[in-house]
């Protein structure tokens, strides 16, 4: 109701220790859906009904527009459209090895979304030379996200309608709003794909080889959610000595963890990620990289290291600036996408969902890697998953709708199917015995 929602803004100003009196500022943007720009004139009629200033920014990612609000709060340029597309174009062509004499073909899946004409408008600006990209589901014909986009080619292990994969071509698929991102490729007819789990490895792997290059002790970590691969974090922590951190599913909570390191890396399965630099790592970066008393590896390696603080949106995950990345750090080592996912090999796993009377009486613990509420479940659940080789199972409340989500790995995906079947089993038992 309108009282509550009185109420609810009122315990937020004092909350937050918000001076009521200090003029206010909103930034906002729209997407490309038809109800956009009649929400966006909304927006404006109340801003100016309460005396506030404003930018409307018309058509953005949400990325763009975290990212124009996280530097104008920072009183750092770029603050706008235009400085978005020039700082991360331009670290994006500095960072690529001046060997490379092709530009980067790549064929990009924009979800019918928002996506596709930012990411035409940073490849003008990088120029052909470096950047040529191929635009699929632009928008021009078809629905937002049907059949298309990260999220369907993730759930559904195929790539989207309008695509036809070739042999030794790359591929990658942008959510509706441009935060998500996932990579996949044709191999010997097989469809293979790289998703957040990959791409947080990779980047993992690339800084903290320029960190040794550059004699630099920082902490580098990786921040995952339960619904990371346990191939991943295996490779990270054994393979390559990289702590991992665990946090519960959801972006606000892997990057309030991403801030304990000096740089930290978050990626939730589904593609959605960035990188967080430290103010003390910036500094030792600028510092090594000026500093004529070392070798110029050791100065190349920090430059690289300056660079990539400006190609990355440390704001929030952004398909965008993920996706050059990606591209550069593939360019630097050249390497295809066969040999990206050569890393590692990811566990087989399976998703399911459980329709339930009541998702609340499901509660977890441990990053939701444990469940302590139907009594006797997680019991259970650890029962069945040491009769599986590689065997992993939790599971979890939905936050939107009336089921349990449940997740399963083994080592085989015929194993990790029936592993995920008697896992859902065992929470319907449960909670019907619950809620009886």
């Amino acid at each position: 109701s309108a009282e509550e929602l009185s109420d609810v803004i009122s315990r937020i100003v004092t909350e937050s220790s918000i001076d009521i009196n200090h003029p206010s500022h909103v930034i906002f943007a729209r997407d490309t859906r038809p109800s956009g720009e009649h929400l966006a004139f909304i927006l404006e009629q109340a801003l100016v009904a309460m005396k506030s200033s404003y930018d409307n920014f018309g058509v953005l990612t949400t990325p763009q527009l975290h990212y124009i609000v996280w530097s104008k709060n920072a009183e750092d340029p770029p603050s706008d459209k235009d400085g978005y597309y020039h700082q991360i174009s331009s670290a994006f062509t500095r960072l690529l090895p001046e060997s490379m004499t092709t530009p980067i073909a790549i064929t990009v899946d924009c979800a019918n979304g928002v996506g596709a004409g930012a990411l035409q408008k940073m490849a003008e600006v990088i120029g052909e030379a470096h950047l040529n990209a191929t635009l699929c589901n632009d928008g021009s014909c078809g629905v937002l996200n049907d059949k298309c986009g990260a999220d369907h080619v993730k759930l559904h292990q195929c790539p989207p309608d309008g695509m036809t994969l070739e042999p030794g071509r790359r591929y990658a698929s942008l959510d509706g709003d441009a935060d998500r991102l996932v990579y996949f490729f044709e191999d010997n007819g097989k469809f293979r794909l790289m998703d957040g789990d990959k791409i947080a490895t990779l980047i993992a792997s690339f800084i903290q080889e320029q960190l040794l290059l550059a004699n630099l002790k920082l902490n580098l970590g990786v921040v995952q959610s339960a619904y990371a691969n346990g191939s991943s974090t295996e490779f990270l922590c054994n393979k390559m000595n990289i702590p991992v951190a665990c946090m519960p599913t959801g972006v606000k909570h892997l990057h309030h963890k991403a801030k304990d390191f000096d740089v930290g890396i978050y990626f939730e399965a589904n593609g959605h990620g960035t990188v967080l630099f430290s103010e003390k790592a910036i500094k030792e970066f600028q510092s090594v990289s000026q500093d004529d008393s070392i070798s110029a590896e050791e100065r190349q390696a920090a430059s690289r290291l300056c660079q990539l603080t400006l190609l990355i949106n440390q704001a929030v995950g952004d398909a965008l600036s993920d996706l050059l990345l990606v591209e550069v750090i593939l360019a630097f080592r050249k390497w295809s996408c066969a040999e990206w996912n050569s890393m590692y090999t990811d566990l087989p796993n399976k998703q399911l969902k459980v329709k339930v009377s009541d998702r609340t009486l499901v509660r977890t613990t441990d990053a939701e890697r444990v469940c302590v509420s139907p009594p006797g479940l997680q019991a259970a659940i650890d029962k069945l998953v040491v009769t599986f080789s590689k065997g992993r199972s939790f599971v979890r409340p939905s936050g939107t709708e009336d089921v349990v989500r449940v997740y399963a790995e083994a080592d085989t995906q015929a194993r990790c199917d029936i592993l995920a079947n008697l896992v859902a089993a065992a929470v319907t038992e449960h909670v019907d015995e619950m809620s009886q």
